[in-house]
């Protein structure tokens, strides 16, 4: 049998035991794109596949080439999608990156605009219109009834929890023959991530291919049979699940280095006693007196009251879609509706005269939803110098002790040796770990993290975590977190938010 890729018929074995993916030193065309030494890996058929590694390790390098994103400088790589009848690698290979999209809608997005529902237009993309329910799997179909119930919500809209439930359904209608995932379990809530495990267990059974790619390897699915180390862009050798998890060593709870810690708890304390649009010292950051957010018949949020005194670190929790990244989005100034709302920050009344500047000016923030708009092609140290101004791109030229302080915060997260590389090259957890720097920059009064981990490997949410609780410290400090695992949220977690789900 032959299989089509790039135009080229490539012969592979017939028979059990079969060659699904063959990769024979693999070298990747474009420089940029390449692995420090060639690929040579060969995926069977009935093996299920984790590919794990640090972030920047090079693990989206090798699904380049497994998916034939880039030409390679030899042989092509070779693949077996029987039974299909269909030989293009289109037709039975699909990979989820689980960045939001938004289809032809993408390209106008602009971040709030999930929040402003009058620039969404008539003509925007519903689930119901991407999304054929009657086509699906029944097991599939049960994992995403909730699904069913948004058929007539605008795809921007969705939560990240909700968009990743969509974006694999869409997949699996399609019956793919090789299924590779990017992090499928990050931003979904406890129940959904037992439930998405249980419906890929049951979906390899079927002579699915299924390849995950994880920067959380603490925990891999039971139905991984091999795995794929990745490190410092060179391919280890693919062993067994067993072989892995019996080498496995989980990193040592780190702490910032005491030069780092030193220096994190010696920055100056800012004087806010002549600062009008704050309160005083123990004072309310914000207070939320019944407010309930709906979008046309849709409750998001009912009669909540909800208090947050300065000091205080709060974790928000809830189901996808229960409404947390709304909830956030009122507290940063970024949904129109906090004016219809009796809502409080730094003991102002929203719609009273204050700028969304003067919100802005004390708040630290990072969301999947910021991470997914910041798609600029600017140097890495840039997004960084951004927070200051609260900007999504750089439009003010920082000063060059600002541009130090910037330098000094990605030195605090470990990415200071990617200041001056474009941010659009960088790995999704060297992303995150900026815009995490970004948040921090201009040592902000409240921090509001969303899924803040997101996309980090285990040593760097250990590392990050333990930020965190050095930074809140400090006097003057208020941290609200969401975060779908519990063993995220730091130990100065001293009060907890649960919101439950509104349909």
């Amino acid at each position: 049998m032959t299989h089509t890729t790039r135009g080229c018929s490539l012969p592979l074995r017939e028979g059990q035991g079969r060659s699904v993916i063959h990769i024979q030193n693999g070298i990747t065309r474009h420089p940029e794109r390449r692995m420090a030494e060639p690929v040579n890996l060969t995926i069977s058929e009935g093996e299920q596949i984790a590919i794990v590694g640090p972030n920047g390790a090079g693990k989206s390098r090798l699904v380049d080439i497994i998916t034939s994103r880039y030409p390679l400088l030899g042989e092509e790589v070779r693949y077996d999608f029987s039974p299909s009848e269909s030989p293009m690698v289109s037709d039975n290979l699909r990979y989820i990156t689980f960045r939001d999209s938004y289809g032809d809608g993408d390209a106008t997005y602009y971040y709030q605009q999930r929040w402003n529902q009058h620039d969404i237009g008539d003509d925007a993309p519903t689930v119901g219109s991407v999304l054929s329910f009657d086509d699906l799997p029944q097991n599939v179909a049960r994992l995403l009834s909730h699904l069913v119930l948004l058929r007539d919500k605008p795809i921007i809209t969705l939560s990240s929890g909700e968009m990743r439930k969509m974006q694999l359904a869409r997949v699996l209608a399609s019956h793919p023959r090789v299924l590779i995932m990017d992090n499928p379990f990050i931003g979904l809530d406890a129940p959904t991530r037992d439930e998405l495990s249980t419906l890929l267990s049951q979906l390899a059974e079927t002579g699915l291919t299924l390849i995950l790619v994880m920067s959380k390897c603490d925990n891999l699915p039971q139905f991984i049979t091999h795995v794929i180390p990745v490190k410092d862009l060179k391919v280890g050798r693919k062993m067994t699940r067993s072989e892995f998890v019996a080498q496995q060593v989980l990193p040592q709870h780190p702490t910032p280095s005491e030069q780092k810690r030193q220096w994190l708890l010696s920055l100056p304390e800012k004087d806010l006693r002549q600062t009008a649009f704050y309160p005083e010292q123990g004072g309310e950051i914000l207070k939320f007196n019944d407010v309930s957010i709906r979008y046309g018949s849709r409750t998001i949020l009912s009669h909540l009251n909800w208090t947050v005194y300065e000091g205080q670190r709060w974790a928000v929790s809830g189901r996808n879609g229960a409404g947390k990244s709304t909830l956030l989005s009122l507290v940063c100034a970024d949904n129109p509706q906090a004016y219809a709302c009796d809502i409080r920050l730094f003991g102002h009344k929203r719609g009273t005269g204050e700028s969304i500047w003067e919100v802005k000016r004390h708040i630290g923030y990072v969301s999947p939803e910021m991470h997914r708009s910041y798609l600029k092609d600017i140097p890495a140290i840039d997004v960084v110098a951004s927070g200051l101004n609260d900007s999504i791109g750089l439009y003010v030229r920082p000063q060059e002790s600002q541009r130090a302080t910037c330098q000094q915060w990605m030195w605090m997260f470990g990415v200071e040796h990617l200041a001056s590389r474009s941010f659009l090259t960088l790995s999704s957890g060297e992303q995150r770990l900026c815009l995490l720097a970004r948040a921090f920059v201009k040592d902000p009064e409240l921090l509001i993290l969303d899924e803040p981990l997101h996309g980090l490997d285990d040593e760097n949410r250990l590392r990050v975590k333990e930020i965190i609780e050095t930074f809140c410290q400090r006097s003057h400090k208020t941290l609200i977190m969401v975060t779908h695992y519990a063993e995220e949220l730091p130990p100065c977690i001293d009060n907890k938010l649960l919101l439950e789900t509104n349909i």
